[in-house]
């Protein structure tokens, strides 16, 4: 089996895939990545791409990302061709094609099965846009979504299989295109995850926290409303008044994964700072942190608070659930797809301030009820393992067919023009 994995930011979702199909007899992986891609260790069948231009700071706001995609469908069509030009031939091409990369796979390896990562279609109502009345589109916001969908769109009619995590960003692709994504979770390493009552973090302040302590955890890539993090700040206001004892352990950075950053401050923490009168002698922001102080933090939390629009859900959710963490997450669809409220998790309402504190000062004075939810979160969560996520993959990807499945026997393509346009 010969296969490409390409993803701008490699490895991205696709790592424990990678490696254990690089690590099978006969498999040969290749991957493409962007020339700021973290790579994956151990493994050096990365080649990375170059655009040949930046955008035209001039292009219409609507065709921006369009633009972007081409250039970067363009420098990854080079870069395959070198690989073809090599020798390499790939059975199956799996890609996040998020960003364009992938928009002329087919020209180049016409045989291969093009499998694409679907992880989000943009709409205007309900979901990432459209969800949270702060933040209202208007409609030139519409109007530029719907030109962005064009690139998705692309995406699913030009590939041969689909596969996204959750039931939920499957139904938010169009109907006609659902039957050919599959839902299988990539899987997260809950074999390497679990509580470690003996587990501590300490603080910048100094502060040392430990398992059983009344620890409030809150943790995303960056510190931003889609995620929830306004609502977890007034919430936390209302359970530190509440709770003299509790300490807030928030992890994330300053700038900003999804939506817009904020128009009255550098970042959405000094925003929120400004907005809500907290103890700072027990709010502690740490900021970005290595994976293993990471997971520390999840071990010793008491109520781990995860908040996010109805958009894509994140891997520290499952992470927490885990290691352990009690969650008491937003009730949105994503979360529900997981989480059963007062079953594995309390769910409170994402704009509901009162109910979330209500619900995460009830963990902290009572930890003997979180007991229940934490053993029903742990085995739940063994359906997003690593070797259930590569299960699914292989099925998907047809791995128990022969080496040379995928490509049509005597079968000859006209080799294209080399000479691609700037």
């Amino acid at each position: 089996m010969r296969i490409l994995v390409i993803h701008q930011n490699f490895p991205g979702q696709f790592a424990h895939l990678v490696t254990a199909w690089a690590r099978r007899p006969g498999w040969e992986v290749r991957a493409l990545g962007s020339e700021t891609a973290p790579g994956l260790g151990g493994f050096d069948g990365l080649q990375r791409y170059r655009l040949a231009r930046p955008g035209r700071p001039n292009q219409h706001p609507y065709l921006r990302q369009i633009e972007a995609a081409t250039l970067h469908g363009q420098a990854t069509a080079r870069a395959m061709l070198q690989l073809k030009r090599g020798g390499f031939k790939p059975n199956v091409i799996l890609a996040h094609p998020g960003w364009g990369e992938t928009l002329y796979a087919k020209d180049v390896f016409p045989d291969a099965k093009l499998m694409h990562f679907c992880e989000w279609y943009y709409g205007a109502e309900g979901a990432d846009l459209g969800f949270d009345p702060e933040f209202p589109l208007s409609f030139d916001d519409r109007a530029r979504v719907r030109t962005w969908n064009a690139l998705h769109t692309l995406n699913l009619a030009t590939c041969d299989v689909a596969v996204t995590p959750t039931h939920w960003q499957r139904s938010r692709h169009p109907e006609v295109f659902q039957s050919k994504i599959a839902v299988q979770h990539e899987g997260i390493a809950t074999h390497a995850l679990g509580p470690d009552r003996a587990a501590t973090v300490t603080t910048p302040s100094g502060v040392v926290l430990k398992t059983g302590d009344p620890v409030i955890t809150y943790v995303a890539r960056n510190l931003e409303p889609y995620r929830g993090f306004h609502v977890f700040m007034r919430a936390l206001e209302r359970i530190q008044k509440a709770n003299s004892r509790c300490h807030a352990v928030i992890v994330g950075g300053d700038a900003v994964s999804y939506g817009e950053p904020p128009k009255e401050a550098p970042s959405w923490r000094e925003q929120m700072l400004r907005e809500v009168k907290l103890d700072p002698t027990r709010t502690h922001f740490l900021g970005r942190v290595p994976y293993s102080k990471y997971l520390r933090v999840l071990q010793v939390s008491a109520a781990h608070v995860y908040l996010t629009y109805p958009f894509v859900l994140s891997w520290s959710m499952l992470e927490a659930m885990a290691c352990g963490a009690p969650i008491v997450g937003s009730d949105t669809a994503p979360v529900r797809e997981v989480i059963s409220d007062r079953g594995s998790g309390r769910l409170a309402g994402f704009f509901d301030q009162s109910g979330l504190a209500r619900q995460v000062d009830e963990l902290l004075r009572d930890p003997a009820s979180a007991v229940p939810m934490r053993e029903s979160a742990s085995l739940l969560v063994q359906r997003y393992s690593h070797g259930v996520g590569l299960t699914g993959y292989d099925a998907l990807i047809g791995a128990t067919s022969s080496p040379e499945s995928g490509s049509t026997p005597g079968k000859k393509t006209k080799e294209i023009t080399e000479c691609i346009a700037e």
